[in-house]
């Protein structure tokens, strides 16, 4: 979440190179050359000690001996050389360096770690090392060793890879595609792919951000940092290696399922990226992103003058989830008035094989005044009967025109020339409509802009809050997992899993611990009388898998059968695992429903992302079946739920013929539950239920196996989660009272950290805020809140903003608000706080500033900062009083600075 200083490395002003060479061949010659041939129009230097110039430029001997000091120094010197060479450019003043150099090593006593001190001594911040350079077109900058220059754009790109980031110049070259920046990140000894997810994010030149990722070093950063800008623009990505997962061997099926490429699947999805497969769906993608805006539905008419062009497309269309546009009744009969009687008189639009540009142009028209449809696609196939040059000429009129009376409004409007020449394509890209090879590559762009709208919704949505009568006894659940790990075993006994389940209000079938067949027999005949039959399985905390020894006999009905089946169970255990400790048999209730589905539910650990939830069909043959789907928690029902769509057992969960739908929530319900139990209970290693039944009653656990371990420390300092993505933090709830102990204003006040279930109460509060207020607190007369601005407020990411609430214990009404988000590299935070008018100065505010001051602190926040109208003289009376500095702004009249020293 760093982007201190970043704007100077990726648009700079002055550039120095260390390590430039004549050499036919060499990066040092290549970069030199880019660099001084190029466009850029800062101050260049160069450095070198043996020749007194290269490529054009006189060089120094030293950094130190530059004319200027520069703001970015790239380096391509040998790597035992890369970490004085930063040490002297943090002293001659420079703020960042791209480290081209390979071989640094990693680790203590590495010259990676030489060099990451010298940089931390003068707060440089450093791209690199191995890798090929950045390129700003903006500053006309390629200090790179790609042979392009791209033009400036609308895009940005980040890769692991530098062959990618050369690859993707070379397509943008020959596409006229331009970029608003390029970095290659290699080693990622500073900056990494989520600072500049951050950087490009808040870029206004940049519309979409392209990433080629191979692994992620720090998941929550990295989570934290797509899913703002996720909400800010288009984020999409492609990640190799999607291949090389399950090699595993794994305890539970949950952790066979949890393969390393469907945890990043769920990870991006997570976050709101646009996931594609490969370089040629990036690029059509980026085709896409950089021309046209995102239509507002997912509706598309095709006009083609191919039948079978056109069917294709539709096939696609649908596949991929989109909608065949239907044409309405006034359009329908301007075709027929304007179109050849054999026409297809439908979506797609075949205007049959000699159709010209006139005719084109007057369909293109008609479908773009439909209101029946979200955006065009125009197809062409060659014939010897119309030019397609005019064609094409003719479509780029209509579709500019349409732009110029539409403005922002306007549809978007893609094509497909089969076969076409270069000009065409250049003609197309000169005027921002996007174009590609194939039906196929263009249908996937049309719902590349789909999804990116969908994605932003999603992440404004208020999710349901769970049950009110859920309340989880954490207490307990902690208490039994604490034995466990005490006791140094790693697995919980079914009868510690059934008291676990019960602190989290899972339902479990009975189960009974019985040491030897007599006990066994006792069990049995209580659950006989109430009419059921008997499951016998083997008890032992080192046979995790129970049929795997014959440890499991079903369908008993009486006694004798339970006295015969305990000791053959006992028996075969101890033939087939003499080394095993065996503590008896579990006794369990076997559950007829004739209807039921299995499925299975479960956590895993993910070694990048930590933990995961786990989702599908259940059963024996579980990874045979390999039915299931992940997600990244903290859950809410509509997480939930949308874990369980994308799944095919999902299917089964609605009503079919004679089977009843399974009941509504059960199912979602139990898959929040158990992230929260994660959320409670970090010491959860692998959790798998299987199967979980379901039918129209509810949901039953029959089997279920929970391994716990030491708390891994990859998100040490972030909260004891082992989340990739910062759960509620719970902790921070209580009660507040004014500076003497009391009740505020004699109301009982609950403050507690925002929820996004809690934007009705926000505008609840906002009503109860005068004009006056509003104007000191957001600087500026507001007229309307809409649901997107709240849930900006609502919806937070918890490891880099927080806001609490106090609540009215009687009323449930928000009172107040007070909310603090840290700078770029988390060492102070800027802090604003909202009352009820009603209730100021009665010591609300004052409690709230305390608890945001304390979380502060325990964040380890340096400073709370603020901006304050000088006009607010209640404001700026309490911040003295709780110890800030106030000073007026030198740049802005009318406004404080105000900071307090933690």
């Amino acid at each position: 979440m760093s982007t201190y200083r970043l704007n100077h490395l990726l648009s700079p002003r002055s550039v120095a190179l260390v390590g430039a060479s004549l050499r036919e061949g060499s990066v040092g010659r290549a970069i030199a050359q880019n660099i001084s041939g190029g466009k850029f129009k800062g101050q260049f230097g160069v450095v070198n000690s043996r020749h007194a110039e290269i490529a054009g430029v006189v060089t120094v001997p030293s950094i130190a001996e530059l004319p200027f000091v520069p703001e970015l120094v790239v380096i391509t010197a040998p790597a035992a050389a890369v970490p004085g060479i930063v040490d002297d450019a943090g002293q001659r003043g420079a703020i960042g360096a791209v480290i081209i150099t390979a071989g640094l090593g990693h680790g203590p006593g590495s010259l990676a770690e030489a060099t990451e001190q010298a940089a931390r001594k003068h707060r440089m911040r450093l791209i690199g090392p191995n890798c090929i350079g950045i390129m700003a077109p903006s500053v006309g900058l390629n200090a790179s060793f790609s042979t392009h220059l791209p033009a400036p754009g609308n895009l940005a790109l980040i890769s692991q890879s530098g062959a990618i980031a050369a690859g993707m110049v070379d397509w943008a070259a020959q596409r006229v595609v331009g970029f608003s920046g390029i970095v290659s990140i290699g080693d990622q000894l500073d900056v990494d792919i989520a600072d500049l997810l951050d950087y490009f994010a808040l870029d206004g030149a940049t519309h979409a951000i392209l990433l080629y990722v191979e692994s992620i070093k720090d998941a929550r950063k990295f989570m934290s940092a797509a899913r703002a800008a996720a909400r800010i623009k288009p984020v999409v990505v492609v990640k190799s290696g999607r291949m090389a997962q399950g090699a595993k061997a794994a305890a539970t099926h949950t952790g066979a399922l949890a393969g390393s490429d469907a945890v990043y699947d769920a990870a991006f999805r997570r976050a709101g990226m646009l996931r594609v497969s490969d370089l040629r769906e990036l690029f059509d993608c980026a085709e896409t992103l950089a021309r046209v805006p995102s239509p507002p539905g997912k509706r598309l008419a095709l006009l083609t003058n191919g039948g079978g062009l056109g069917v294709l497309a539709i096939d696609r269309l649908v596949e991929l989830g989109g909608i065949p546009a239907t044409i309405t009744p006034q359009i329908h009969a301007q075709l027929d008035a304007a179109l050849p009687s054999t026409w297809s008189g439908s979506n797609p639009v075949d205007i049959v094989g000699d159709a010209g540009a006139s005719r084109y142009a007057v369909a293109l028209e008609a479908l773009l005044a439909d209101p029946g449809n979200d955006a065009v696609l125009v197809m062409n196939v060659q014939t010897a009967i119309a030019a397609p040059d005019e064609i094409a000429s003719d479509v780029t009129k209509v579709v500019t025109d349409h732009r110029k009376k539409r403005g922002r409004a306007a549809k978007p409007v893609l094509a497909v020339w089969v076969g076409a020449s270069g000009a065409i394509s250049d003609l197309f890209s000169s005027n921002r409509i996007p174009n590609y090879i194939t039906e196929d590559d263009a249908v996937r762009g049309f719902m590349h802009l789909v999804r990116h709208r969908e994605v932003v919704a999603e992440l404004t949505q208020v999710p349901p809050a769970m049950p009110e009568s859920f309340t989880p006894d954490a207490a307990t659940a902690r208490k039994i997992v604490t034995t466990v790990i005490s006791d140094r075993r790693q697995w919980l006994n079914p009868i510690e899993i059934k008291e676990l389940f019960e602190a989290y209000d899972i339902p479990m079938v009975e189960t009974y611990l019985a040491a030897d067949a007599e006990e066994a027999v006792k069990h049995a005949s209580t659950l006989f009388a109430q009419g059921m039959t008997v499951a016998l399985k083997i008890m032992s905390r080192d046979i995790v898998h129970k049929s795997d020894v014959g440890g499991v006999v079903l369908n008993l009905t009486s006694s004798d059968a339970v006295r015969t089946a305990t000791a053959e169970i006992l028996g075969r255990a101890k033939a087939l695992r003499p080394d095993a400790r065996v503590s008896g048999v579990i006794v369990q209730a076997m559950i007829v429903r004739p209807k039921v589905r299995e499925l299975i539910l479960g956590l895993a650990d993910d070694p990048t992302f930590g933990t995961v939830v786990v989702f599908g069909r259940g059963g024996v043959a579980v990874e045979i079946i390999n039915d299931k789907a992940l997600a990244l928690p903290p859950l809410d029902m509509r997480l939930a739920h949308d874990l369980i769509e994308r799944t095919r057992v999902s299917r089964l969960l609605r009503a079919y013929r004679d089977v009843p739908a399974v009941k509504p929530d059960a199912v979602a319900t139990v898959l929040v539950k158990l992230a929260q139990m994660a959320a409670d209970l970090p010491e959860i290693r692998e959790l798998d239920i299987n199967p979980l039944l379901a039918d129209e009653a509810g949901v039953l656990v029959v089997d279920a196996r929970v391994a716990v371990g030491i708390v891994p420390r990859k998100f040490a300092g972030k909260g004891l989660s082992n989340f990739a993505v910062r759960p509620y933090p719970s902790r921070w709830q209580r009660h507040l009272e004014d500076r003497d102990g009391h009740l505020i204003d004699g109301r009982r006040i609950f403050a507690r950290p925002i929820r996004p279930e809690d934007e009705p109460q926000i505008h609840e509060l906002l009503r109860h805020v005068t004009a006056e207020d509003l104007r000191l607190r957001f600087f500026a007369p507001i007229k309307e809140f809409t649901h997107e601005f709240i849930a900006r407020l609502t919806q937070l990411d918890y490891a880099r903003a927080m806001a609490f609430v106090a609540v009215d214990e009687s009323t449930q009404e928000i009172l107040g608000v007070v909310r603090i988000h840290s700078d770029s590299i988390y060492e102070s935070g800027e802090y604003a706080i909202l009352l009820r008018t009603d209730l100021k100065g009665k010591g609300l505010g004052w409690a709230l500033m305390q608890l945001l001051i304390e979380y502060a602190k325990s964040e380890g926040l340096k400073a709370i900062s603020g901006e304050v109208l000088t006009e607010n003289i209640v404001m700026l009376d309490m911040c003295r009083k709780l110890g800030f500095e106030v000073k007026a702004d030198p740049a802005e009249h009318g406004i404080c600075n105000v900071k307090l020293a933690l």
